[in-house]
């Protein structure tokens, strides 16, 4: 059985490559879902004749536009956009929009599969789907930001909608974009829906979008280090990234009783021997949020700290390790420094920021390690409530979400446990995960046939 399995998964990915080659990032994603749901799908042959897991590594759609903007010289420049729309099984489309120099077919193509499962796993019904463009918001004015909005929506507009697909912000895309996204989508339409989440509080977004990724990263692993009688308190915590995960992790994981050592950016990380406060952290959201400045700034201010350029925080010593930034961050020498470092704990806060070689090095070092599409679930969790929230043209207060927020993340932990409990009671999470929002998508894709 295990040589017809490995078979299936090499013949499936040999398929899957030569359909869309060069798209590594893509390939990667697919791989790391097909290895965990190979047996299941054995176990199950109504499911391979359907071809299931072929028909998820399709998009139901691709959209690629031509995003044209002037500057404030009035400079002409071409931008593109995408958006994937993976599945809709489940519920519409559901996902953020990335804004950033890297964006290209195969990231979005794997974080639209992603979000598909990542999306079942949160039990609302929501589909997968991510989209974006090349565009570099870093360094522009908000007129210039304005006006690539704009335009990208000018041709975005007429494949969404509330009951189609419902994009969200990602990296690059926060509050300043959805609300220029937003102001065009209501302009064309003439329609005020929850066709975009992530809205301002005054006008239909919820009191606790911006902290969900961050504060439900950490109720994940909050629920495995229970799961070894372990807590936050007292322990070391390297985050990555200086954005709106890293930010809310950070604030978690503090008051949570965690002393958080370092936050970083593209252009390097700053060490805290002294551990982030509150204080310091409304530093860093001023520092990020309204200046837009840069992580090395924090140095400035609180000299204590120090900086490291082109450098990530994983040399640092720590118990747990959260990575926020970006796809691929932690390499086989970064896994190896979070190891001998004594970490007890890898939990993903970003979309895929482990390799798959280093996720080798961190489960043999004995780590407990949560893939992103679970532990970074709480996101898009609160976004889901958000669409629920506006279909009924309600809200809810702060304790309100961050209860139902707490009860997702706790009832994903379990369906990891369930479907990733091994014969010695381990539990491996990249399993579970992947299994648990297999099976619910490719159930609904049975009942609804060959569509």
């Amino acid at each position: 059985m295990e040589d017809f399995t490995s078979r299936f998964v090499e013949g499936f990915m040999g398929e899957v490559i030569a359909r869309n080659p060069g798209e590594s990032e893509f390939h990667q994603a697919v791989r790391a879902v097909a290895e965990s749901v190979a047996p299941y799908i054995v176990e199950n042959p109504h499911l391979m004749d359907a071809k299931i897991l072929e028909r998820l590594a399709e998009p139901e759609r691709i959209i690629i536009f031509r995003v044209p903007w002037t500057d404030d010289r009035g400079e002409v420049h071409i931008n593109r956009g995408f958006r994937v729309q993976n599945s809709s099984a489940i519920g519409p489309y559901k996902g953020g929009l990335r804004f950033h120099p890297s964006v290209n077919l195969s990231i979005m193509k794997f974080l639209a599969f992603e979000q598909t499962f990542k999306n079942a796993l949160t039990t609302l019904p929501m589909g997968g789907a991510k989209g974006g463009s090349d565009f570099n918001p870093r360094g522009k004015s908000d007129a210039e930001v304005m006006r690539f909005c704009q335009s990208f929506m000018t041709e975005l507009y007429r494949h969404i909608g509330a009951d189609t697909d419902i994009p969200a912000g990602d990296i690059g895309v926060g509050g300043r974009e959805i609300g220029y996204l937003f102001g065009q989508y209501k302009r064309i339409k003439d329609q005020f829906t929850g066709t975009l989440t992530g809205k301002g509080l005054n006008w239909g977004g919820s009191i606790f979008r911006p902290e969900a990724t961050g504060y439900g990263l950490c109720y994940f692993a909050l629920k495995m280090l229970e799961g070894r009688g372990e807590s936050f308190e007292g322990k070391k915590v390297n985050i990555s990234g200086a954005g709106n995960v890293a930010q809310y992790a950070a604030q978690k994981a503090m008051r949570l009783g965690a002393k958080v050592q370092t936050l970083s950016d593209s252009d390097g990380f700053v060490f805290d021997p002294d551990g982030l406060t509150e204080e310091k952290m409304q530093y860093v959201f001023r520092l990020k949020n309204i200046r837009r400045g840069r992580i090395k700034e924090y140095v400035q201010e609180y000299p204590s700290a120090q900086y490291f350029p082109g450098e990530r925080p994983w040399k640092i010593p720590c118990d747990i390790a959260l990575p926020c930034a970006t796809q691929n961050e932690i390499e086989p020498a970064d896994a190896e420094n979070i190891v001998k470092g004594g970490a007890i704990l890898l939990a993903e806060g970003a979309n895929m920021p482990t390799t798959p070689e280093a996720v080798k090095i961190i489960l043999a070092g004995g780590l407990l390690y949560a893939p992103g599409k679970a532990s970074n679930a709480g996101g898009v969790a609160v976004s889901g409530l958000e669409m629920s929230q506006n279909s009924m043209r309600t809200s809810w207060t702060a304790d309100e979400v961050d209860s139902m927020l707490r009860r997702i993340m706790s009832d994903i932990h379990a369906s990891c446990v369930k479907y990733g409990t091994l014969p010695d009671g381990s539990i491996d999470y990249v399993l579970g995960a992947n299994t648990a929002g297999f099976i619910k998508v490719a159930d609904a894709m049975i009942d609804q046939g060959l569509v």
